[in-house]
C-alpha cells in the first residue's frame, strides 16, 4: 500500500454512484470533500461509520464539506445500502478498485488468520483545490464523523484567528 499522503494532488475520477450516475471529483472543486474509503455496505463497522456521518450531515454542509463514500460494491448494492440505512450522501461503486489503488488504500488485509486484498479504512478530506488535507486511518468506526467534524472545525478556528 502507498497512501496519499497531506499536501499531494488527488487522483480525478469518475465512478458510478448509487443510481448509476456518473460522479467525478472535479464537480467538487471549490469545496472541501471527505473521500471515505470502506470494504463492504451493509456490514457491521460500515454501517455504523456510514450512519454516524448520515446522523452529522447537517453539519459537513453547514461547513460546506461534501461526503462521498467508495467501496468496491456494485451500485445496486449500494442503492440498497443508502435506501436501508436513509444514508443521505453520495456512495460510489469502485468494483475494480482502481481508484482505492490510487488513492493507496488496497492492499493486504487479514482477518481470522485469512490474508487477502481488499480496502483499507481511510478517509481523506480534500481542500478546494483537489490537495489532500489530511487522512484518517486509525479510527473507530462510530466516532469516524467526529474526528473529521473536530479536525474541519479546529481548522476553521485556525483560519479565523482564533
Amino acid at each position: 500500500m502507498n497512501l496519499l499522503t497531506v499536501g499531494q494532488k488527488v487522483p480525478q475520477f469518475s465512478l458510478l454512484d448509487q443510481d448509476e450516475q456518473t460522479v467525478s471529483i472535479s464537480q467538487f472543486l471549490g469545496k472541501k470533500v471527505v473521500v471515505y474509503f470502506y470494504p463492504k455496505a451493509l456490514t457491521p463497522g460500515c454501517t455504523t461509520q456510514a450512519c454516524g456521518l448520515r446522523d452529522n450531515l447537517s453539519q459537513f454542509d453547514e461547513l460546506n464539506v461534501v461526503v462521498l463514500g467508495i467501496s468496491p460494491d456494485l451500485p445496486v448494492k449500494l442503492r440498497q445500502f443508502k435506501e436501508k440505512k436513509s444514508l443521505n450522501f453520495t456512495l460510489l461503486s469502485d468494483p475494480d478498485h482502481q481508484v482505492a489503488q490510487a488513492f493507496g488504500v488496497w492492499g493486504e488485509k487479514k482477518f481470522m488468520g485469512k490474508t487477502y486484498e481488499g480496502i483499507h479504512r481511510v478517509s481523506f478530506l480534500i481542500d478546494e483545490k483537489g490537495i489532500i488535507e489530511a487522512v484518517f486511518d486509525k479510527f473507530k468506526t462510530s466516532e469516524h464523523h467526529q474526528r473529521l467534524l473536530d479536525f474541519i472545525l479546529a481548522q476553521q478556528g485556525q483560519k479565523n484567528g482564533k
